[in-house]
């Protein structure tokens, strides 16, 4: 109001009552002000897309949305090399019968970390982790992480005690609680099997989450024993059997730091491995963890320190799904081509997720983990975005064939590579055979 006098919403004229037209206008303005949220509020509950470069538009806007559709709108314009995330809005999906194929795969992996919400499964898993030998060794380990900032006169010490909760349960993870296997012994006379191929799983092996079984044979003729090994995806299983490869590792351990509060990404390699992250409010970011190496804040381990390359490292969430393969991929010389799908094409299918899992949110917690996800691309972007990153090819030998590296590393000394059998289907097998509980496992 002028003056910031207040007024009567009605003046008398003529005789009669009648509305104050400045609070008509008032009331218009509240009106389109509500509707304009009420339709940010539905865009990103069902595609929870937001352009972080033109927040006003998309704020403005009340078009409807289909689900196969972006709201369109101008984007600032891009100088250099597109990015891995190019095409911020994808105009339309995967159209491309292979594209389609990695477009299913991704949302069938989106639900692993659902499972981890099970109000039963994390009360069991409490049962099975010592609580208070995990506690007393990270409130120890804060306070070391307090003295050494002291020491060095800084005012924040490295890890805050979350963090190291989850730190103390990847080492008793890691040294007390699961096992690797190869080849698994014999239940007779305790040799080392030999694997003999695949096997359909029984009924009962099914109902656990396996979908395929490896078939081993004890190598003494006067036992001959079979021993058979599922590839079981089911936590509530795991956690009777405590046993698996890179798999179950990190689905079981997701759903622990999961069970004692930690905010959990399970993260899915196309290549051979599979790992989690956990999120740091310390930090302010997620954090790398592999429980099969005790790996804590390493993100260069697989390609600096095991010599790999890698297309797609993508983080599967309750709230959606990211790609970071740039957390995990800084040079051109560890970088395989991606080749499933074009960037955009992926975006497209990231938003895709993470509409499916945030729909139904309240507007707060949207508007937090958009944030969350600026932060985090801002991250990502401060590793570079070189073009060879994603139009490396592969090597080919002579045949023109796609060729791998056969690049030594840790996992060699746990013999998951050499001397595991090699039970892996290819990439259109994968894709078109495989449903998401197999291509879970596929990593050895």
């Amino acid at each position: 109001m002028p003056g910031g006098v207040p007024r009567d919403s009605r003046s008398r004229e003529g005789g009669e009552m009648r509305e104050d037209p400045t609070k008509e206008g008032s009331d218009r303005q509240h009106l389109d002000t509500k509707r304009r949220l009420d339709s940010i509020g539905q865009q990103f509950s069902r595609l929870a897309l937001h352009d972080r470069d033109d927040t006003s538009s998309v704020a403005g806007s009340t078009e409807s949305t289909l689900p196969s559709t972006w709201a369109s709108g101008t984007t600032s314009q891009q100088q250099g090399p597109p990015p891995y995330d190019a095409g911020r809005r994808p105009m339309s999906g995967p159209r491309d019968k292979h594209a389609v194929k990695f477009r299913n795969l991704l949302i069938s992996l989106s639900e692993t970390p659902i499972r981890y919400e099970n109000p039963g499964l994390l009360d069991e898993a409490l049962q099975a982790i010592p609580l208070e030998r995990i506690y007393s060794e990270a409130e120890e380990e804060s306070q070391v992480f307090i003295a050494q900032a002291r020491s060095m006169d800084i005012a924040v010490p490295d890890w805050a005690y979350p963090d190291c909760v989850i730190r103390a349960l990847l080492r008793w993870f890691k040294r007390s609680f699961f096992s690797w296997v190869n080849n698994p012994p014999c239940p007779e006379c305790g040799l080392p099997t030999n694997g003999m191929g695949l096997t359909p799983p029984t009924p009962d092996e099914n109902a656990c989450g396996a979908m395929r079984v490896e078939l081993y044979q004890c190598p003494d003729d006067a036992c001959g024993v079979y021993e058979r090994f599922p590839r079981y995806s089911d936590v509530w299983t795991l956690l009777r059997t405590r046993r698996g490869r890179c798999g179950e590792w990190a689905n079981c351990f997701g759903m622990l730091c999961r069970a004692v509060g930690g905010r959990v990404r399970w993260i899915w390699n196309a290549e051979d491995h599979v790992w989690v992250e956990v999120y740091s409010d310390h930090k302010g970011r997620w954090v790398h963890v592999d429980a099969c190496e005790e790996a804590w804040d390493n993100p260069l381990l697989y390609t600096e320190g095991w010599g790999k390359r890698i297309s797609y490292c993508i983080a599967f969430s309750m709230h959606g799904a990211t790609d970071v393969t740039r957390r995990y991929v800084r040079k051109a010389q560890h970088a395989r081509s991606r080749k499933r799908c074009s960037e955009e094409e992926l975006q497209f299918v990231m938003a895709e997720i993470k509409g499916i899992r945030r729909r139904g949110l309240a507007k707060g917690e949207l508007y937090r983990l958009m944030e969350e996800d600026r932060k985090e691309e801002a991250e990502l972007a401060r590793f570079g975005q070189p073009t060879e990153l994603r139009r490396t090819p592969d090597p080919v030998d002579v045949k023109g064939k796609r060729q791998i590296p056969n690049i030594p590393h840790e996992r060699d000394r746990r013999g998951s590579i050499s001397k595991s059998p090699q039970f892996h289907l290819d990439e259109d097998a994968q894709g078109e055979q495989l449903n998401h509980r197999h291509a879970t496992y596929d990593a050895v």
